[in-house]
């Protein structure tokens, strides 16, 4: 099973890195870009905002899903639940990443909101059975 887990935590990163690269690229190629700084009057309607808050909330979720991976994997959580739930969380990501880049929408919650969710039920299941293997 651990395998598995290696490959979907290998699709998380690689999910990042490309958000990373798409951010960045899409960025410079404003006129007057400044490194590091994101226009205040962008919002949802432009490609630019939509790729850097792509990537930021990657940041904000990411690595407590790794750190909560990696906690199980040192406690020893070889489940098939296990595998299930870091694919379920890295087709999320991906599905969240596409349907943020596509759909220009203020509205709340967005078709990407539904995805946002699977991740978090993701997360759950490790810490459930991470505490389930602690208790054992």
């Amino acid at each position: 099973m651990s395998h598995l887990v290696y490959a979907g935590v290998w699709v998380i990163l690689a999910t990042v890195m490309v958000q990373w690269f798409i951010a960045s690229g899409s960025k410079a190629k404003q006129p007057g870009a400044i490194p590091g700084k994101i226009d205040e009057r962008l919002s949802h309607q432009s490609f630019v905002f939509r790729a850097h808050r792509t990537f930021q909330n990657s940041l904000e979720n990411v690595p407590f899903f790794l750190a909560a991976v990696f906690l199980a994997v040192f406690a020893g959580v070889d489940s098939q639940w296990f595998a299930i739930s870091v694919w379920a969380f890295a087709f999320a990501r991906i599905i969240h990443m596409l349907l943020y880049y596509g759909i220009a929408t203020e509205r709340n919650p967005s078709p990407r909101s539904y995805f946002f969710m699977i991740g978090i039920i993701a997360n759950i299941v490790v810490l459930v059975q991470i505490a389930i293997k602690l208790l054992a």
